[in-house]
């Protein structure tokens, strides 16, 4: 039975302390892939190719599982990258405003010996309170969210924004599905229990 190596492709601090909750041991590698998006590419398209695209860029010596994810947010329609600027946080965090938004997120397992890759789309819908200016430019100011699709960590003080949440998995909003992921590694003949 060959012996893997279970590699994170991904920079994310966030998708590491996701991944880390599973207590298995991994390591993290840099993808290597262009993230533009294709012209008339849906945004499930968008993060299915990428996370695998992500998970299969990633250049390794040894045998590994890679995981690859990838995750837009959607609102009215149109996908939302990261703000990179208080000013452009706090306008997205306006727009969200008393509206539901999408969040898609793609996850890629992929097998660098058998070059088999698995693929899954999730999705987490968030409800937003209907928010003042004021509110918004204090969550900024506090919590800094400017590389965060959708302009917030649900994981610390962004939950104050929110109405409701819906979804299968409340890590997929973080960036990682890990349920879907724990199924994919038992597919790959590596549990996680």
């Amino acid at each position: 039975m060959q012996n893997y190596q279970l590699v994170l492709a991904s920079t994310s601090i966030f998708r590491q302390q996701l991944l880390e909750k599973l207590a298995i041991p991994f390591i993290t590698a840099k993808p290597d892939c262009d993230e533009t998006p294709r012209t008339g590419e849906t945004a499930e398209q968008l993060v299915t190719r990428l996370a695998a695209k992500k998970a299969q860029s990633c250049q390794l010596s040894k045998a590994s599982l890679v995981i690859g994810s990838d995750q837009v947010c959607v609102i009215d329609g149109n996908i939302v990258g990261k703000p990179l600027s208080e000013a452009a946080a706090v306008e997205q965090l306006l727009s969200q405003s008393g509206k539901c938004i999408r969040f898609y997120t793609g996850l890629a397992l992929y097998n660098t010996v058998t070059k088999e890759t698995q693929v899954a789309l999730d999705h987490f819908d968030v409800h937003f309170r209907h928010l003042t200016r004021s509110q918004v430019e204090t969550y900024v100011r506090k919590e800094q969210p400017l590389y965060c699709a959708g302009s917030f960590k649900s994981e610390g003080l962004g939950i104050a924004l929110f109405e409701r949440l819906e979804g299968d998995d409340p890590n997929s909003l973080i960036g990682l599905p890990l349920i879907k992921l724990i199924t994919m590694l038992e597919h790959a003949g590596h549990p996680v229990l």
